[in-house]
């Protein structure tokens, strides 16, 4: 069953593996609304950038590359699959050596300022549910709802440890903790739109909550709305 209302904008920041994206399609599927995982894109853009061997420092080379670069995300088999340039690229972009580079690219600005224009075009309709690191700052500063979402490393560490296992992705638990704090790192002293809460967000850690807690939590504040 679904909720009906008018459409919102709900914007959802924070670090890696906060369970951004959980939340994110939990609640878009519940509203019928569409679910867009910025993450996914600039682990594309990245994944390109590896493949055609892009050196990140040269302007020149990146803007020539952006120009090839066409991200869509499609319903298969009832999950949501990111797109590159036609080809499903849902697995590789999740691999460690994309995990890597990804905070590195997401760091240029040409990058940001491609992506951003495409996220501001996926949701000049509204009934979007959209998450990453500068969505409720920089995408949608006037989204209806601003989440940003927090949890203790050794938690996030575990539950992408447990995500990686799942897929067949084998892994130090030690080289993930330092792939988050690297992230962390990067992702919150980045010049070009940080990672950041909102003065308007409502954090939710949840370090320590179902996936079936903080939708509820979310589907609150959503029928405040409708009041």
């Amino acid at each position: 069953m679904t909720i009906q209302l008018e459409k919102l904008i709900i914007a959802i920041d924070g670090y890696s593996s906060c369970g951004k994206s959980t939340l994110a399609k939990s609640l878009a599927e519940k509203l019928n609304y569409i679910y867009v995982d910025t993450g996914a894109m600039y682990r594309a853009v990245t994944l390109f950038f590896l493949d055609q061997n892009i050196d990140i420092q040269n302007v020149k080379e990146v803007d020539a590359a952006l120009e090839k670069i066409k991200i869509e995300f499609k319903r298969v088999s009832n999950s949501n699959q990111t797109f590159l340039n036609g080809k499903n690229v849902e697995s590789e972009i999740r691999q460690m050596f994309v995990s890597d580079w990804v905070s590195a690219v997401s760091e240029i600005s040409q990058v940001r300022k491609f992506l951003v224009r495409q996220q501001k075009e996926m949701g000049k309709n509204k009934g979007i549910v959209m998450d990453g690191r500068d969505i409720g700052t920089v995408v949608f500063p006037d989204a209806d709802i601003k989440i940003f979402m927090t949890a203790s490393m050794q938690i996030r560490a575990k539950r992408r440890f447990d995500e990686m296992q799942a897929k067949g992705i084998h892994i130090k638990f030690e080289e993930l903790i330092e792939n988050l704090s690297k992230r962390d790192f990067i992702d919150s002293n980045r010049k070009d739109s940080p990672l950041k809460k909102a003065e308007e967000s409502i954090e939710i850690d949840n370090s320590h909550l179902t996936e079936q807690e903080q939708l509820d939590m979310v589907l609150h504040m959503v029928e405040k709305l409708k009041v």
